[in-house]
């Protein structure tokens, strides 16, 4: 047979070098002959819905076409991409790469494959090639009409927002809403357009590659990103979907993620007929059965997801394609599927160790003409990858693994002939409606007693006066902005340091009045009360609104009140502080106390409480609000205030040790539960809140409804004072974030200087020559420090030494040390080796180090001199002599933990250290967007009846009050650790809308009055648990939680 034609490529069109996406060959070694035969006409749809149709041979393997559509596009980085067709039985499956095509597809005329994304890398700074984001981008477009991509309603309006400015450019209120009009990204597009071009007005000027890397920046936080479920059933025979990642297999229960096991500790994953096997390494800290089975729908079901995991597995884990197994000589036994491709190590050296040009690609929705990026330029790592412009928090933080990051650059290899037609269609997609998914990030801290020590507590006297001079720790966690997993703020009341998980401690819920039997509510007297009261979504977040409403008046009674009246007695803060704070919160104050009583009002009236006949007008809320909002932006005066508040009072802190002393006197009373800088900043944070309530309030409404109107025109006054006044709060949070972290450190000056962020905090092993010593890192912008826990009354940590980040490198060394997670840091002047506790932690400090190393680097020149007293440690990890002061340190670790501190015994740099995780500024930055206030019915494990609660929700904390008039909680609950599911039937909890906390043998139950303030518990505490449970994936107390 004569040669068939090669038919001219989108690529070779545009001038393009060709090439075939990346081969799995070795260097050297020639593709195979392709096999001869009869031609076959493929139909290939793309992610921008255009369809190629592709003419390969009849007995050509599936990595022929693959390699074929790759090389169509010009695409180097094409092994995170994948085929899938619906095979006989209309189920979607995968193209296996080394099996013939037509042997998978039996009829080919009739079957339209897809080319979609097959691997989500954790991190999509990995992805060097602007034309692979903007597949990627292409990918997230399509996921979010199809509703697999799940996410709140702010996340959405952005995510849609920077897809329409890489489509048409800067923002045009006219253009955009003709856009918005034609585009259909999301059904009910409608409610979100005012949003969306909210968000696209702050994009002006952002290029097409940016708005792609700020999507997938935006989208990678989310639970759902890259997430295909597959139903299946438990032991106990419970509905759940099984899902897998770049970490590991995920179990969920609907949207919500509720189990995860980590690659690293998966031992076997097998298939027998129906049922998918997980066999687990053997864990001695661990409750889980060895072996974990769930049951699929078929045996096709199964054995697709098996695949499918056996893939994801190699391709994250291994460092190089698996060999064949040898054929046996009689009889096989299994399957003999095995993974082909280059995994994705292979695939970021071989992009690494090449040189190519500059390719232009078109993008089919885009007004906006683009260049590949990347000329090589190995003296830079993401040297083309833009920088983020949006710092809102979004979603849940998936299980960050992030791979060693790469240099820019490939290869040009030769390629299977392109034989495909080019046939250019405009854009359709079906969309679906996105779910939201929750904030992600985490934090714990404190362990508890059985029920049996709760009732042992109840007869104790308790005053219930505010405590003027308590010598119990300050939480000192702040709610703050900027990268990926929570710290816990803990509560004063009877939670000393005791933060060991190891050991027995009193639980933070035991208190004489929380467990008081006169408030114990039956179960009928709930049933009788939820008669009495409106059951519509509206009416709940017209609550919500109250109750929160009732916990920032507290907050600023902390500041009007409480603060003013301990100044008023003490001569220690100048007159001009003085004005300049309280003459600032006072019309604050004053303001919201008259707007919660109208809110209250109007639900009374909603209730029917009062004038129980009258309805219709009042079963609504969005005319209060709107009023309210209004008159709210007079005070907008006060909120510009609020930067040179804080700037102010901490100079004076800086300047007086009268007002330091009086300050951190005063921040160890109950009623200051939070740091005092924190209350400081909660005005802003409240407009936060607003918008969001405003948002669920207008998604929920029918354009139709009587209260849709003031509901929208609300948003829009909201979401205006928000974006004036963001940019302000961020730098704000970074400020008091350096400030908190001054008061836990010593040995150190200068921490606090301009134009240095904080990135990271957290536990770390050190290898020395005595072997891992535990110590607590910080990472900023520009600096590295490495502490560790000193025997001090304040129990601050003492600085050991520090690393600029200019010039630093780092490397995975596990093989080099034989220590699991373990990182060289190479510096300049010196090296330190590290180990995380888990993998997961490992990827966070990679990121976040890299990350840092490379702002380090665009900087003027290394950082200032760091340290005021203790030289840094320039020894090498073998010497001996490294941290001789480093046994008498965690010896006075752990002693500590059984005496009472007087002070910062809780903060979020202790949690950390005894819990062994880290907490970056985005965690704070979700934790400002998850906060939640109201009544809860509270239940142990071993105890019979529901009793009430006060609950508030902040800094990743629930602190929990008799009722909501208390001017200090009773107890605190700090999440870090702690695992947030539904009960299973064998916990005979018989009651709706019921959540469990769990951590080891601790358990509570926690029950809210409606499916909407359970939906909004269950998202706002999953902000600051579901981050812990991934890197605890094994300590759950069951195998299959729900």
């Amino acid at each position: 047979m004569g040669e068939t034609e090669q038919k001219p490529t989108a690529g070779s069109r545009l001038g393009a070098q060709e090439n075939a996406g990346i081969s799995t060959l070795e260097h050297g070694q020639k593709p195979p002959m392709t096999p001869p035969g009869k031609l076959v006409s493929i139909k290939i749809q793309m992610l921008d819905d255009t369809q190629e149709t592709f003419d390969i041979p009849q007995r050509a393997p599936g990595k022929v076409l693959h390699d074929a559509v790759c090389n169509h596009l010009n695409l180097v980085e094409g092994d995170y991409f994948g085929l899938e067709f619906p095979d006989h039985k209309k189920m979607m499956v995968w193209l296996d790469l080394l099996k013939p095509v037509t042997k998978q597809i039996r009829r080919p005329k009739h079957v339209v494959v897809k080319f979609v994304v097959k691997f989500f890398p954790p991190d999509h700074a990995q992805l060097q090639e602007e034309l692979t984001r903007y597949l990627f981008a292409l990918q997230v477009k399509q996921d979010l009409a199809q509703g697999r991509l799940t996410c709140n309603d702010t996340s959405t309006a952005l995510l849609i927002s920077h897809i329409v400015q890489s489509e048409i450019g800067d923002f045009d209120e006219t253009i955009d809403r003709e856009h918005l009009a034609k585009s259909k990204y999301i059904p009910q597009q409608e409610a979100l357009e005012d949003k969306i071009m909210e968000f696209h007005r702050s994009h002006t000027g952002q290029t097409p590659a940016e708005s792609d890397f700020q999507l997938l920046e935006i989208a990678r936080r989310l639970e759902m990103y890259g997430i295909r479920l597959h139903p299946a059933k438990d032991r106990e025979g419970t509905k759940i979907n099984l899902a897998v990642a770049n970490t590991g297999i995920l179990v969920f229960q609907g949207h919500t993620k509720i189990n995860a096991f980590n690659w690293a500790k998966v031992r076997k994953l097998s298939f027998k007929r129906k049922r998918f096997l997980i066999k687990l390494r053997p864990d001695v800290n661990s409750s889980f059965q060895d072996t974990l089975e769930f049951l699929m729908a078929s045996r096709d079901f199964c054995k697709s997801f098996w695949k499918i995991c056996v893939e994801h597995h190699a391709f994250f884990r291994l460092f190089e394609e698996p060999k064949p197994k040898p054929k046996p000589v009689l009889f096989s036994r299994g399957s003999s599927f095995r993974f082909s491709g280059r995994t994705q190590k292979q695939v970021l050296d071989y992009v690494k160790e090449g040189g190519h040009k500059k390719v232009q690609f078109e993008r089919k929705h885009s007004k906006i003409q683009s260049i590949r990026s990347l000329t090589a330029q190995p003296s830079e790592q993401h040297t083309e990858v833009p920088k983020q412009s949006s710092s809102f928090a979004y979603g849940d933080d998936n299980d960050t693994a992030a791979v060693q990051s790469c240099r820019q650059g490939k290869e040009m290899k030769a390629s299977p002939k392109d034989t495909g037609q080019h046939k250019s269609h405009s854009l359709k997609k079906s969309p679906k409606e996105g779910k939201k998914v929750d904030g992600a990030v985490v934090s714990t801290v404190e362990e508890e007693e059985e029920a049996a020590k709760d009732r042992m507590l109840q007869n104790r006297p308790q005053s219930q006066q505010p405590s003027t001079g308590s010598l119990t720790g300050s939480p000192h966690l702040s709610e703050l902005s900027i990268n990926s997993q929570g710290g816990p703020s803990v509560a004063n009341m009877s939670l000393s340091p005791n933060l060991s998980p190891d050991a027995k401690q009193p639980s933070p819920l035991i208190s004489p009045l929380l467990n008081d039997p006169s408030c114990i509510r039956t179960d009928d007297e709930e049933e009788v009360k939820k008669k009495r009261f409106p059951t519509e979504k509206a009416y709940f977040i017209a609550k919500e609104a109250a109750t929160t409403e009732r916990t920032y008046l507290k907050d600023l009674e902390v500041i009007t009140s409480w603060f003013q009246s301990a100044v008023s007695q003490e001569d220690c803060m100048p007159e001009t502080l003085k004005n300049l704070i309280f003459s600032n919160f006072e019309p604050l104050h004053k303001f919201h106390a008259g707007f919660l009583k109208e809110i209250e009002q109007r639900l009374a009236l909603w209730e029917g409480r009062s004038n129980a006949h009258i309805k219709g007008d009042y079963q609504r809320i969005g005319d209060v609000m709107l009023k309210n909002i209004q008159n709210m932006k007079q005070l907008t005066i006060h909120l510009w205030k609020h930067n040179e508040i804080l700037m102010e009072l901490e100079n004076g802190i800086k300047n007086s040790r009268k007002l330091e002393t009086f300050c951190r006197d005063f921040e160890l009373q109950k009623v200051c539960y939070l740091p005092l800088n924190t209350f400081l900043l909660r005005p802003l944070h409240r407009l936060m809140h607003y918008k969001q309530i405003m948002e669920r309030l207008c998604k929920y409404y029918p354009p139709s409804h009587i209260d849709f109107r003031d509901s929208r025109a609300a948003l829009a006054e909201v979401s205006e004072m928000v974006a004036q006044l963001h940019g302000n709060m961020i730098k704000m949070e970074n400020f008091q974030k350096l400030h908190e972290l001054k008061k836990d450190l010593i040995g150190i000056d200068n921490l606090v200087i301009p134009g240095r962020e904080f990135i990271r905090l957290g536990s770390l092993s050190k290898l020395s020559g005595k072997g891992l010593q535990q110590r607590m890192f910080f990472l900023f912008n520009d600096i590295l420090l490495y502490t560790s826990r000193g025997l001090t009354a304040s129990n601050q940590f003492k600085v050991h030494g520090h690393l600029p980040l200019y010039g630093m490198t780092i490397e995975e060394s596990e093989e080099e040390w034989g220590v699991p997670h373990c990182l060289t840091l190479r510096g300049q002047h010196q090296s330190i080796v590290v180990a995380a506790s888990t993998r997961s932690e490992m990827d966070k400090w990679t990121e976040d180090i890299q990350m840092a190393i490379d702002l380090a680097e665009k900087s003027s020149g290394p950082a200032p001199e760091l340290l005021a007293s203790s030289p840094p440690d320039n020894k090498s990890p073998d010497e001996t002599t490294v941290d001789q002061e480093s046994e008498d340190d965690l010896s006075a670790s752990r002693t500590s933990l059984e005496r009472q501190s007087p002070h910062r015994g809780n903060t979020t740099v202790h949690v950390c250290w005894h819990r062994n995780t880290s907490v970056s500024m985005i965690d704070f930055s979700i934790a400002v967007e998850n906060q939640l206030s109201g009544n809860l019915l509270r239940k142990f494990k071993n105890s019979n009846g529901w009793q009430k609660l006060w609950v508030v929700f902040t800094n990743f904390c629930m602190f929990f009050y008799k009722s909501h008039q208390d001017n200090h909680p009773l107890a605190s609950l700090p999440l870090l650790g702690y695992s947030l599911t539904i009960p299973s039937e064998s916990e005979n909890i018989h009651k709706d809308y019921v959540f469990k906390l769990h951590f080891k043998s601790h358990v509570y139950y926690f029950r809210a009055e409606s499916e909407y303030t359970f939906e909004r518990w269950m998202e706002v505490i999953r902000s600051a648990t579901s981050s812990a449970s991934r890197t605890r994936a094994l300590s759950h107390k069951e195998p299959h939680a729900y």
